[in-house]
């Protein structure tokens, strides 16, 4: 299983807010720190604060911050918001994708749970649970993955 970009990145940006959850950062804050596009992560920002994680505010004093608790919102809940539209494989697509097998394939409904079961883990621990440690100078590695 494998996970976008933009959810790899909206990981990392969630779990540097959870190490102050009381601050904001800017976005471009977040992208001179993770080496990342400012515009990529705007656009993950968005939908994040669509999906109700973070607020953001605008102009001086602005950035993003979290909308909830970090031990309430699961990493669970993360994944689906970011990975969503994304289907596992091609047949799991709104509508079925072009796959040649259906009506006869035994393999979807195996990558169905499978995928529930993988998102069943990441419900287990929350965003407290994976923040950046908080002290000031830790700076996260660009290109590592989560």
């Amino acid at each position: 299983m494998r996970l976008t970009s933009f959810t790899d990145y909206g990981l990392r940006m969630l779990m540097r807010l959870a190490s102050a959850p009381d601050r904001a950062f800017s976005t471009a804050e977040l992208a001179d720190e993770f080496g990342l596009s400012r515009n990529h992560l705007t656009k993950i920002m968005q939908r994040l604060a669509l999906g109700g994680i973070v607020t953001t505010r605008r102009g001086g004093g602005g950035g993003a911050m979290l909308a909830r608790d970090p031990q309430e919102v699961t990493v669970g809940a993360i994944v689906r918001l970011l990975e969503e539209g994304q289907p596992l494989v091609e047949c799991f697509a709104a509508k079925g994708g072009d796959c040649t097998l259906t009506g006869c394939c035994r393999l979807k409904s195996r990558l169905r749970s499978a995928e529930a079961a993988f998102l069943a883990d990441l419900d287990r621990s929350t965003l407290a649970d994976i923040a950046l440690p908080a002290a000031p100078g830790v700076r996260a590695m660009a290109g590592t993955g989560v």
